[in-house]
């Protein structure tokens, strides 16, 4: 995951074209933040989605997606419309990555929807709409018919999506998210879970149980969503990174995201392959 703040586009480009090359690679991922949560808060940074579509038409096997789509940004109409031409530039390569988007307390994250003009709803509000969201999503993307949608967040007349994403029945469906309430909309929706590592390895693990008891209240087998984890990682010192590897593999989470840190030194791809992912495989 290269993080599209402080760095120069050309970085960006580098660092995924040089990963299209590595088989042990096997996805890439961008955030979805309009103004940087690290480094100078007036520094640069890139639009997650249309910086995904340039990265797509410029690489030709990676999976790629945003680690995670804000719900409070775009509306899911619109969103549905831009994962759809992302998928079908990629060649349906897109994993749709999504959340509620940042929480009320982070005056980092926050200040961006103030700076944008964008509503920031307390957390029962992003999270029912996430629901009502991905529902019509999926419907956008697999609907042969226009429809209409009333919900209590949501209302759309007329709502039709053509073309249809590459992927049948649609892209894989990846929630971010370790909230109760965040957790039951994953095991209604999601085909893959993410959560930040970093943190005790037993909360993922509780994390993770209690997912799977609200997959069995609803019927679904837990096994059928696929637990992703995202790991920072330290240029100078893998050592804790390849920990981190195997102990989240070893819980269960076998979807391992690296976060780089800007900047990326030359061949960053290939010291994630030959420092990382190769001694821990």
């Amino acid at each position: 995951m290269t993080a599209p703040q402080q760095v120069a586009y050309q970085d960006v480009l580098r660092v995924w074209q040089e990963a299209d090359t590595i088989p042990e690679i096997e996805h890439a991922w961008l955030f979805d933040h309009l103004l940087p949560i690290g480094g100078d808060p007036d520094g640069p940074i890139f639009e997650g989605w249309t910086l995904l579509s340039a990265l797509a038409a410029q690489t030709r096997r990676l999976r790629l997606g945003l680690l995670v789509t804000s719900n409070r940004v775009r509306p899911p109409a619109m969103l549905a419309k831009i994962a759809t031409t992302v998928d079908v530039v990629s060649g349906g390569r897109l994993d749709f990555g999504i959340g509620v988007g940042s929480r009320p307390g982070h005056p980092l994250a926050l200040r961006e929807y103030l700076a944008h003009g964008l509503p920031f709803h307390d957390t029962a509000h992003a999270v029912g709409s996430l629901a009502e969201a991905l529902t019509v999503i999926r419907r956008l993307w697999t609907s042969p018919e226009p429809f209409d949608f009333t919900g209590d967040y949501l209302q759309l007349t007329g709502a039709f999506g053509n073309p249809k994403p590459i992927q049948r029945p649609h892209p894989p469906i990846m929630i971010g998210g370790r909230s109760s309430a965040t957790l039951r909309i994953v095991a209604q929706h999601a085909d893959l879970w993410n959560i930040p590592g970093g943190g005790p390895i037993t909360d993922l693990i509780a994390r993770s149980a209690l997912l799977d008891r609200y997959c069995h209240e609803i019927g679904r087998d837990p096994a059928s969503i696929t637990r992703s984890i995202h790991l920072p990682v330290t240029y100078t010192n893998p050592a804790p990174t390849r920990a981190a590897i195997t102990e989240a593999i070893t819980a269960g989470f076998h979807h391992i995201i690296l976060g780089l840190p800007a900047p990326f030194p030359q061949n960053a791809a290939r010291w994630v392959a030959d420092e990382l992912i190769t001694p821990t495989t």
